[in-house]
């Protein structure tokens, strides 16, 4: 008999908010890969945010929390935000393989303008044989957009490497704040609960 492995999506990002992007690709990704599980991932301290202002953690996740309770499929980890200092994806990626163990796959979910920086992220050579890359796009989005570098590393691991394309991640939150710092509407850009959330707590008017 075939050897079985869990498939299990693991969705890393600031969540400052979570918004219907974010939940839309989990959600596609999780269909059109068959992944038994999406884990989001709110980060703690980001390598690549370590300038900017950032909601606190435990805003952060509990916004992702809310955003995920009704879909039985979707799980929230801590792991990150748990950890003392810099968030490194592939920090985490190693951490989740040896909880999961060796009839796991991983399914690292990110946008597709990460795959801009990814050959400056730590340990990159390493990413995609802990793990599948599934890069969520916009619509119309080609490789040919991709510094050529880049191009060259994703073609070496096509067999690892997935396109997803998603309508919904047109929806930014960076958007999101300055919709809200400016008094304007975010429904139907987050979801219900993580709006109340957001103005119980006054975010981002500041």
């Amino acid at each position: 008999m075939r050897e079985r492995f869990l498939r299990i999506g693991i969705m890393g990002g600031t969540f400052d908010p979570v918004h219907l992007g974010h939940l839309v690709t989990a959600e596609r990704a999780r269909s059109e890969f068959s992944l038994e599980q999406v884990l989001f991932l709110p980060s703690g301290i980001s390598p690549h945010k370590t300038t900017k202002r950032v909601s606190e953690a435990e805003h952060r996740y509990m916004m992702t929390l809310l955003a995920t309770l009704s879909n039985p499929h979707f799980e929230v980890s801590r792991i990150d935000i748990d950890r003392t200092g810099i968030s490194y994806t592939i920090d985490s990626l190693r951490i989740l393989k040896e909880h999961y163990g060796p009839n796991v796959e991983l399914f690292f979910i990110t946008g597709a303008d990460a795959i801009f920086e990814i050959m400056n992220w730590k340990d990159s050579n390493q990413y995609l044989e802990i793990a599948h890359f599934i890069a969520a796009s916009r619509p119309g989005f080609s490789l040919e957009e991709l510094p050529s570098d880049t191009r060259e590393w994703v073609a070496r691991h096509q067999e690892r490497f997935h396109l997803l394309r998603v309508p919904a991640m047109a929806i930014s939150s960076t958007d999101i704040r300055e919709r809200v710092q400016q008094g304007d509407s975010i429904r139907y850009m987050v979801p219900e609960l993580v709006d109340h959330y957001i103005r119980r707590h006054d975010l981002y008017l500041k």
